[in-house]
């Protein structure tokens, strides 16, 4: 039996995944990131019976302009499963290309996912059974903000306290690590989203202009900035939508300064979480993190004048890891691969 499972885990392909709200990356053994798709399945209605239509990019081209009997599904919010058997379906859908679509009996790989540190037990439990119906012969949980600093290269294995602030599309995971493990973890139901959300309703209320959130991530991705340039104006852009007051379509320009007043509020509160993270540190791992410093990984770090916001409130050096967008997956990866991190890995 010990022979067959070990024949078995060779011919499959051992995989760490980083289950985002706004995207999923791949990581397999030995080949390093293979797939980053957006977290969108389109499920198409025929006669009462459900079908997945597209998932990944394809899916969500189709966002916000689908007909009735197609619906474009984000299966995770707030950086947690919120429709379990569209989950399954979107995980077997990147395992299936992952592996290339042949050898459809030799697929029973080990799946490591990363999860948000202040996930319930529940949470977890719905992300493992996704995994294990998807067809993984084991699955391991690391926590989110632990993957993020091991794929930032910090010094998580030792008694150095470091402090990593993880901005996805879902939430802000803010922690201290020291040993192997979290010393304090704080996760905040703020990021991506929510700053898309901020950008649709500061439109609506100041222009009178209905935009989409597919819209509002493009501008917060093109001209996107924490803190309003010096100017008070910086770059402006074009933006089309429905106007509220004629109900046509429409076509305004909005400049920089207009948007950080619109994100002030969700950077406000991730600035807050890690201001609460650094009141609950221990002192001795305080001391060091004045030294090392913290950093910025995940999606929002992206946003220009982050880390500068971040370097105005608490004093403290403020740095950008190489890859934020692919940080979580990178040390998802090597926890994986690499045996000095096995301790950083749970059964749920």
């Amino acid at each position: 039996m010990a022979f067959f499972s070990r024949f078995f885990r060779m011919m499959s392909q051992d995989m760490a995944i980083d289950l985002g709200t706004a995207n999923t990356v791949v990581y397999v053994r030995g080949r390093g990131i293979v797939l980053n798709e957006p977290s969108v399945v389109a499920v198409e209605t025929i006669n009462g019976v459900k079908r997945v239509k597209a998932v990944g990019e394809d899916a969500k081209l189709m966002m916000g302009k689908t007909p009735d009997s197609i619906q474009a599904i984000r299966p995770l919010r707030d950086g947690v499963i919120a429709d379990i058997d569209v989950a399954e379906q979107m995980i077997k859908h990147f395992i299936h290309k992952v592996h290339g679509g042949q050898r459809r009996f030799l697929r029973w790989p080990q799946i490591v996912i990363c999860v948000p540190s202040g996930s319930t037990s529940v949470e977890r439990r719905a992300i493992r059974d996704a995994a294990s119906n998807a067809g993984a012969s084991q699955v391991w949980l690391i926590e989110e903000p632990m993957a993020a600093a091991i794929g930032a290269d910090m010094p998580v294995t030792e008694p150095i306290g470091s402090m990593v602030v993880d901005i996805g599309g879902g939430t802000t995971e803010v922690a201290v690590l020291s040993l192997r493990g979290l010393a304090y973890t704080t996760s905040v139901r703020v990021g991506g989203d929510k700053m898309d959300e901020a950008i649709v309703s500061y439109v609506r209320r100041n222009h009178n202009l209905l935009i989409g959130d597919s819209t509002a991530e493009r501008i917060k991705q093109e001209v996107g900035v924490a803190k309003p340039p010096a100017d008070g104006i910086g770059l402006t852009i074009h933006v089309k939508g429905r106007d509220l007051v004629n109900g046509v379509p429409k076509e305004i320009q909005i400049n920089q300064g207009q948007i950080a007043e619109a994100l002030s509020e969700p950077v406000g509160q991730i600035v807050e979480g890690v201001r609460i993270a650094l009141e609950n540190t221990a002192p001795e791992l305080a001391a060091d993190i004045v030294d090392q410093g913290i950093v910025l990984t995940g999606g929002g770090a992206l946003l220009q004048g982050i880390d500068e916001v971040l370097r105005d409130e608490t004093g403290l050096p403020v740095t950008i890891a190489d890859d934020p967008l692919i940080c979580v997956a990178l040390g998802t990866g090597r926890a994986l691969e690499d045996p000095v991190y096995r301790g950083v890995l749970h059964s749920a």
